[in-house]
């Protein structure tokens, strides 16, 4: 299993990341930290403890660091944990930078659960073929590692309109309840329009994370409610 440490200062958001991750198979989540400083504890104490941090998803923007600094940081460390860095920022400065401090892989946010898993599969790709290369001497073995972070991703980041805080939210109250819930029900309990938890309630449901259950009354329309998955 490759262990992840989440960095992202938002704990809604942090605990969707962290539904995602589990659902991806290979990766467990190892630790949670909303501060660049409970990121650098978390990883030095994991190496402490024999069980290192494989990778970590790292915002890039943080209250107390920038994640960047984070990334140098973690980088110059022994043992020095992969990074994936999660951000808005599209400039490609920053972008250079992230690499040149040891980023394997930029996810814009926002992003859908088939993007970040499109990242993982990836990385567990350039895993394998690096564990492959390690016994052979040829350019080839080399490359092939290195081109796993390289495949072009064809599945889309969150569309326009869809708010990753509140699809968080969304997922975080499902998650609270063991009965399926109606849009109604749910846009009630996160403060949003019967429309509005639709539209992210049948978002979870495309990306797979929640179920849809369709209850058929004695009369009029059926009515349709959700569960997350477990």
């Amino acid at each position: 299993m490759i262990r992840v440490l989440i960095v992202e200062d938002e704990p809604l958001i942090a605990d969707a990341h962290r539904e995602y991750i589990g659902r991806v198979d290979g990766f467990e989540v190892a630790a949670v930290a909303h501060t660049a400083s409970d990121a650098l504890r978390a990883v030095a104490a994991a190496a402490r403890n024999g069980a290192p941090i494989d990778l970590v998803l790292l915002d890039i923007g943080l209250p107390d660091m920038s994640g960047l600094e984070v990334a140098a940081r973690l980088s110059a460390g022994r043992p020095s944990p992969d990074i994936i860095a999660v951000t808005s920022n599209r400039e490609l400065e920053v972008v250079r930078t992230a690499v040149s401090r040891g980023v394997v892989l930029y996810l814009l946010k926002p992003f859908t659960f088939a993007a970040l898993q499109d990242k993982l599969e990836q990385y567990l790709a350039y895993r394998w073929a690096l564990r492959d290369a390690e016994t052979a001497t040829g350019q080839h073995d080399i490359d092939r590692a290195m081109s796993a972070l390289r495949t072009s991703n064809s599945r889309p980041s969150t569309p326009k309109g869809i708010s990753p805080a509140t699809l968080a939210r969304v997922a975080g109250y499902l998650r609270t309840t063991d009965s399926p819930r109606s849009a109604a029900e749910v846009g009630a309990a996160v403060g949003v329009s019967r429309v509005t938890a639709w539209r992210y309630l049948e978002r979870l449901a495309d990306d797979g994370a929640a179920s849809r259950i369709t209850e058929y009354g004695r009369a009029g329309r059926p009515q349709v409610r959700y569960v997350l998955k477990r």
